[in-house]
């Protein structure tokens, strides 16, 4: 198997946008009540965002930017007490901004899946 970090600034911002997610993951959780589901889906997605393999940031971009948007009339709705998510919404649809149209992040998911399959 053949993988290269083709852009180090791209790799950088990903593990900072993994961190995010965990993070984001254990603050939910003391605010509301741990969902370990959650967790392990955003290691899966470290891990995945990490391989740098194609399209897996608009995966997590996607997946962001759904999050967001469901909870969004909730957030909005209740807003008093539930700005914290509102700006936990507002950093998920950034974050997902970055994996789209950051360059250097754009860069670093050029890896080929034909090379985690061992062909050429």
């Amino acid at each position: 198997m053949k993988m290269r970090t083709n852009n180090q600034q791209g790799r950088t911002i990903t593990v900072g946008i993994t961190v995010y997610l965990i993070i984001k993951i254990i603050l939910n959780g003391i605010l509301g009540g741990m969902n370990a589901g959650e967790l392990i889906l955003a290691l899966i997605f470290g891990v995945a965002m990490f391989s740098g393999y194609r399209f897996i940031n608009y995966v997590v971009a996607a997946y962001l930017a759904i999050v967001a948007l469901v909870h969004l009339p909730d957030n909005i709705s209740n807003i008093g007490s539930n700005w914290i998510y509102l700006l936990e919404g507002i950093a998920d649809i950034g974050f997902a901004a970055v994996l789209c149209f950051v360059a250097p992040v754009k860069e670093h998911f050029t890896n080929e899946w034909q090379d985690l399959f061992g062909r050429k």
